[in-house]
């Protein structure tokens, strides 16, 4: 098929072309699908942005729309980037502002919005009535954009320039996900952890060949804003592996007392981008089509001081984890999330995973390091150029005014400097503009100064640019500044239970199996307050665990169960309290890579929130064995096992004002309970000594201490155990600030130590240094001891060697907490 095409020539006579449609609609679509692909729906992969996005963020740092500055109306924003850098309309530059200004979009908001940006269920007012500026995780995105780091290009005509990518200083397209629609193509990327991606490309930095299960164990699985449950992270590892999977996203549910005598289910967490009016839409349409039974009233309580609180209450008779498995299946209350890594690498589509992007990512923040450094040298050098010439004109200035004064003008001055004073051009031209109040004596050392840090500092770019190992650790070290500054915790809880199998809607609860396999299982509490089970086969008498070859995060165990998945266990906090709960929803893992860092919080698991009170052990509510209690006033508690109160929490031991409960166990009669007091003495006797009690009842002297000592350690040795034990004490000073200072530690025999009575003062278990007046940590158990800082990294421990009461030794890095290895 062919078309005529007119056109006149210089006679003004028709001159007709056969053009061919078919050929000309091929290269017509291409060229929009490739403006599509590259000008509008696919982000960099360097930046994470779009274009659009990219020149908002462009265009407020420009107008000086700084944290520390007052919001301006978003229309003035969108009118100043629609005029100079994005030619579309004002919608889709407003739709992208809101979408970075909203917390429950992305992961790390870059854009801090005031006023009505919408919610889940509602959009935002109109650009005349908010207001935004930029929020500080952005200044990080387009910092040190005036030191050519980036390539700047030309805008849609000509009149000004933008750059082609920002400096980007933490991985943003991570962090923050994407989402588009190109032409023939579409990307769906989920957000993830500022904290746990900063620390895979610090690792992969390090370690440039590092694999991908490596990686997952600093990023296991995504991070939404919205928080919820990821259920089952087959997919999610597919995705890191190869750009494409997906999974299944849960709402936060518990089952609550809503009244005496009314249980309800309630949402305080829904999966990404679910608003609540969705849910409640899609329940009453159950309801109405006899699909979902069971349901009697759904109340949004949702407020701004207390967040998202659905209500769904449940009918006399019925089963609230019944009625909830049929919400999960015909509502968005489960979820799922496609993951399609389609990004831009080089200007061409690319489908990556999770190392590709960190790769990409790490070597763009090289050359923005690199081009940064060069420019930064650059300048000092051309500053210090001047410097020296002008401490020559200052050593001599009485011949320089000379010269000045006897030119006829100032190119025959100039030319006379460069020749008495063998100066380049800018040196002369320089100090023909120098003011005369530069001429006193503080001027020249001033200058003396100058030059002596210009030439420092020259220095250490040079070796900085000399050397590819200290540029990329420049790297790691200013990713580790922006997630220390900009980083929060996880919100989104993974979990490797299976989703739901898909089914007739027309299953109602009579049909829903509840029946979870009753695993025999291991639950494992690390010191830094990280869960996880390890399930065995029901036939096992024992379970097996591989050690690990190497240390990882968060593997020192203060507390291990052996139970089953379904079973109701009970965790010791600080106050005395025992709260109930089940396994069954922890992150399983494999008996031969035990890595607690994979666990999630306990806090979280628990729903605790930040009430200052610590997990300090797991207990099961059906054994035998006494439960056993240290508190920091030396008291010492052994509850009678059973009879426990019919209550999610209760009071294990009734603690006097000021006390806490400092360490906790169940073991036998045989055991041998050891305090250890922060004036360094240490005390153990046979658990037989003390009379198990109930709940209500106080305990009993355990320790005697001195004016203001408290306990630092309480711990249980079994019986079977007490031969390997070891001790572990590290002493630091009281004038130093806590967490600073390292400390000595020192690692000795548990059967040095004699044992005494019961309400003793014990013996001293480490000598202080000049300096020292208390012990900061404390630990005795089993060998080895594992310790762990605040982040939960492992700690190196002098050897096992030391004397009862001899000192410490100097240790390399503060220790947090202490526990025994995996076992």
């Amino acid at each position: 098929m062919t078309r005529a095409r007119t056109q006149p020539d210089d006679d003004f006579a028709e001159r007709i072309e056969d053009v061919d449609v078919s050929t000309e609609m091929q290269g017509s679509y291409l060229e929009y699908a490739y403006s599509v692909i590259y000008s509008r729906a696919i982000p960099d992969a360097r930046d994470g942005l779009k274009p659009v996005q990219r020149r908002i963020l462009f265009g407020m740092s420009e107008m000086g729309l700084r944290p520390d500055r007052g919001h301006v109306k978003s229309s003035r924003v969108v009118g100043e980037v629609m005029g100079k850098f994005h030619p579309h309309g004002d919608s889709a530059i407003y739709d992208a502002l809101v979408r970075m200004a909203q917390a429950f979009t992305l992961r790390v908001p870059l854009v801090d919005g005031h006023g009505n940006f919408g919610s889940l269920d509602d959009g935002p007012a109109a650009s005349r009535y908010t207001e935004a500026r930029l929020a500080p995780p952005a200044l990080a995105m387009t910092e040190s954009l005036d030191e050519d780091v980036v390539d700047f290009v030309p805008n849609y005509d000509n009149s000004f320039q933008q750059p082609e990518v920002l400096p980007s200083a933490f991985p943003n397209l991570l962090v923050n996900g994407a989402s588009g629609i190109a032409v023939g193509m579409a990307t769906n990327m989920a957000p993830h952890n500022l904290i746990e991606v900063v620390q895979a490309a610090r690792h992969l930095i390090h370690h440039p060949d590092a694999s991908l299960d490596e990686l997952m164990e600093f990023v296991p699985g995504p991070d939404f804003p919205s928080g919820g449950t990821i259920v089952g992270l087959a997919g999610v590892r597919d995705a890191y592996a190869t750009g494409r999977g997906s999974f299944k996203t849960r709402a936060k549910v518990s089952v609550e007392q809503i009244t005496a005598r009314k249980a309800g289910l309630v949402v305080t967490e829904l999966p990404y981008l679910v608003g609540p009016e969705k849910i409640i839409e899609k329940i009453k349409d159950g309801v109405q089509a006899k699909r979902i039974t069971g349901i009697s009233d759904v109340t949004d309580l949702t407020d701004r001081k207390h967040g998202l609180r659905l209500v769904i209450g449940i009918k006399t008779g019925f089963n609230p984890q019944a009625v909830l498995e049929q919400l999960y299946k015909l509502t968005p209350l489960e979820d799922s999330f496609n993951i399609n890594n389609v990004t831009l690498v080089d200007g061409q589509p690319q489908t990556l995973g999770l190392r590709e992007l960190l790769s990409v990512y790490i070597g763009h923040r090289v050359r923005v390091v690199t081009r940064r450094s060069t420019y930064r040298l650059q300048r000092k050098r051309e500053r210090l150029h001047l410097v020296e010439g002008l401490l020559i004109a200052i050593l001599d200035i009485d011949e320089v005014i000379q010269v000045i004064r006897s030119s006829d003008d100032a190119e025959t001055a100039r030319t006379r400097l460069q020749d008495v004073f063998d100066l380049s051009t800018v040196q002369a031209e320089y100090i023909l503009e120098l003011r005369l109040r530069r001429l006193t004596r503080f001027s020249r050392i001033e200058l003396e100064t100058e030059r002596d840090e210009l030439l420092a500092d020259i220095a250490a770019l040079e070796t900085l640019l000399a050397s590819d190992e200290r540029i990329r650790e420049l790297v790691s070290d200013e990713l580790g500044s922006v997630a220390e500054r900009h980083g929060t915790p996880r919100r989104t809880l993974l979990t490797e239970a299976k989703a739901l199998p898909a089914g007739s809607k027309k299953r109602t609860i009579a049909t829903i199996s509840l029946e979870h396999a009753d695993t025999p299982c291991r639950v494992f509490l690390s010191t830094s307050g990280r869960i996880a089970r390890v399930d065995r086969p029901a036939d096992a008498e024992a379970l097996q665990i591989a050690v690990p070859s190497r240390r990882s995060t968060h593997d020192a165990v203060a507390s291990s169960l052996d139970t089953t998945s379904r079973s109701e266990i009970g965790a010791v906090t600080s106050r005395g309290r025992l709260i109930r709960f089940s396994p069954v929803d922890l992150p399983v893992l494999p008996p031969n890579s035990v890595q607690l860092g994979a666990g999630v919080r306990i806090h979280d698991y628990l729903a605790l929130g930040d009430r200052g009170e610590a997990i300090l052990a797991l207990v099961s509510l059906t054994a035998d064995a006494p439960i056993v209690l240290g508190t920091a006033q030396g008291v010492v508690k052994r509850v009678a096992p059973g009879g426990y109160p019919n209550r999610p929490d209760f009071e294990v031991i009734s603690l006097k004002p000021g006390d806490e409960v400092v360490g906790a166990a169940q073991g036998g009669d045989d055991d041998e309970l050891v305090f250890i007091a922060g004036d360094a003495q240490l005390l153990h006797f046979s658990a037989s000594q003390v009379r198990p009690q109930g709940c209500s009842a106080g305990g009993m002297a355990g320790i005697k201490l001195g004016a203001g000592v408290r306990v630092v350690s309480f711990t249980a040795i079994p019986a079977s155990a007490v031969d390997g034990a070891v001790v572990v004490t590290i002493a630091s000073g009281g004038a130093t600030l806590a967490g600073t200072d390292p400390g000595t530690g020192k690692v000795s025999a548990f059967a040095e130590f004699p044992a005494k009575g019961r309400a003793t003062g014990g013996v001293r278990a480490q000598r202080f240094l000049k300096g020292e007046d208390a012990l900061a940590v404390a630990w005795a158990g089993p060998a080895p001891a594992l310790a762990l800082g605040a982040d939960g990294t492992p700690r190196a421990l002098p050897d096992s060697d030391a004397k009862r009461d001899a000192s410490g030794q100097p240790l390399d890095a503060v220790v947090a907490t202490i526990g025994r290895r995996v076992a």
